[in-house]
């Protein structure tokens, strides 16, 4: 089979060749302009990111399955896979542990004020007229109400962490929803009653901007808000007046709406404190990517003996 691996430099470590690729082609990025000719020839498509769409996989006609390494799979175009006769299939799951341990490190350092400490350690202690230097209120993470909006694989882990640190766990009904099934509370609620939210759900019409400025609003003074999921699912610009009026007490944030972003972009050129930004790494711990790479090859060998595979289409 004919292989290519669109956006290879979007893993820390190269994937192996897989065995069953006569010919195999790891670039390190694709435009959309590029896809065309690099998709040419082959069988089998490797995108993390690099959107396909109908316009596209309409002029593929050597394509059979699209292989996508992660877990979400919004930027193909589903529909046309169907239509066309292309399996696409995901990795569900290998970045469960990766992302929830980065949500509860981003917790720690919003609420205990890491950064801030550690630059008052070199700017101000050694000047302190005590042993201590104290500057912002430090909060502890027991007893804290944690609102999760997604309670697949990545939400579940997180929740089981939050209560083994005896964090108070809501799990968020969908927006708008007119019944809230057992187990859940109400997503205007949850908002309203959440120490802080984490985003899990998957970006679809329905959750793009879920997060805007009416539901900051409604978020309790000082609440704060991790998104390791989508980008746009927030409102980035509500979100950083938010931060700048004080009503939200801090964020982080592992990915934003359009990556890479541009060198001016608001939020990175804010300089607040209480602003966490990472460079969408949460899921790339050494065992959630050596998984990752498990599974994609799995795959490939799956499809080509004709065995089933994570198919999503």
């Amino acid at each position: 089979m004919n292989i290519v691996f669109l956006d290879g430099a979007s893993l820390p470590a190269p994937l192996n060749r897989p065995a069953q690729a006569s010919r195999y082609e790891v670039r390190p990025s694709t435009t959309s302009a590029e896809v065309l000719d690099a998709l040419a020839d082959a069988q089998v498509a490797i995108t993390n990111k690099v959107s396909l769409q109908r316009s596209q996989l309409e002029r593929l006609p050597a394509l059979k399955l699209i292989c996508v390494a992660a877990t979400g799979y919004d930027c193909i175009d589903l529909t046309a896979c169907r239509d066309l006769g292309i399996s696409v299939c995901n990795v569900p799951a290998y970045s469960a542990v990766s992302v929830a341990e980065s949500v509860i490190a981003s917790l720690f350092a919003l609420r205990r004020h890491l950064f801030a400490y550690r630059q008052a350690a070199v700017s101000a202690w050694p000047t302190s007229s005590h042993f201590c230097v104290h500057q912002a209120p430090i909060n502890d993470i027991q007893g804290m109400t944690l609102g999760i909006v997604g309670r697949g694989d990545i939400g579940s882990r997180v929740a089981r962490l939050a209560k083994a640190l005896g964090m108070n766990v809501l799990f968020a009904e969908h927006q708008g929803a007119s019944t809230v099934r057992e187990g859940y509370v109400a997503f205007d609620d949850l908002l309203q009653q959440a120490d802080a939210i984490t985003l899990h759900c998957p970006l679809t019409p329905r959750t793009r901007q879920l997060i805007g400025a009416a539901q900051l609003a409604r978020m309790k003074p000082g609440a704060l808000l991790i998104n390791t999921a989508r980008g746009p699912l927030v409102d980035e610009h509500a979100l950083l007046a938010a931060l700048l009026d004080g009503h939200l007490g801090g964020a982080a944030l592992d990915v934003l709406d359009g990556e890479p972003p541009r060198a001016d972009h608001p939020l990175l050129q804010a300089g607040l404190p209480n602003l966490l930004l990472t460079p969408h790494v949460a899921w790339a711990s050494q065992s959630s990517v050596a998984r990752l790479k498990q599974v994609l090859l799995a795959n490939i060998e799956a499809f080509a003996k004709g065995q089933p595979i994570n198919l999503v289409s």
